[in-house]
């Protein structure tokens, strides 16, 4: 884990497997209902690996999965309940083959993963690009661009000089801190003492 990261409700956030790799600045957002899963498959002849770059945002639900290698960008938000896998984990023919084909996932800078979509193996995704929600992306993508459906089609082409990304907000730490802070009391302004003594019981159900 790099630095500076923020983890919401860390206790929903599993990890499996020891190839696990977040650089710096990361979002988590774990939820009781929803939790996020990373799998690195190190078993064997299979050393799965997961890479992702600085600044990501990762939110309830999403699960990544890797028998060979998922690579993942700065900048990079995945939303609600995204699945990217990069192998079929299961023979096709013989169904007690576990992990089954496999092929490496690359998902360049700044790229958005839209609610529930699919990114299956072997699949190149450009930097800036969109994959809209519930897509199932088969094929490479090309940079800046929005693709969606199932299976990804092309809709539309995006102007890369319009980015505001993840990385600019994260150029003043110290404004990014003290705004941080003041989200923070102002979400606990009703707070109280018992209802801190009720968290440390009943976390979920605390205000």
């Amino acid at each position: 884990m790099g630095k500076g990261g923020a983890y919401f409700k860390p206790r929903y956030i599993k990890v499996f497997g020891n190839s696990v790799h977040i650089d710096d600045y990361p979002t988590l957002i774990g939820a009781s209902d929803a939790n996020i899963q990373f799998t690195s498959w190190n078993i064997g002849d299979n050393q799965g690996e997961i890479i992702i770059g600085k600044y990501s945002l990762i939110t309830p639900g999403v699960r990544i999965m890797a028998a060979e290698k998922i690579e993942i960008g700065d900048a990079c938000m995945i939303a609600h309940g995204a699945y990217i896998s990069d192998a079929d984990w299961h023979g096709i023919y013989d169904r007690a083959e576990p992990v089954g084909k496999t092929k490496p996932i690359n998902i360049k800078e700044n790229v958005w993963i839209g609610d529930s979509a699919i990114i299956c193996k072997g699949v190149t995704i450009g930097k800036n690009s969109i994959i809209g929600a519930g897509s199932v992306v088969t094929k490479d993508v090309p940079e800046n661009c929005i693709y969606a459906g199932n299976p990804a089609k092309f809709i539309r082409s995006l102007d890369e000089k319009e980015f505001n990304t993840r990385k600019d907000f994260f150029n003043d730490p110290k404004k990014l801190a003290h705004d941080f802070d003041m989200l923070d009391r102002y979400t606990l302004k009703e707070n109280s003492f018992l209802n801190w003594i009720k968290s440390k019981f009943n976390p979920d159900n605390s205000h």
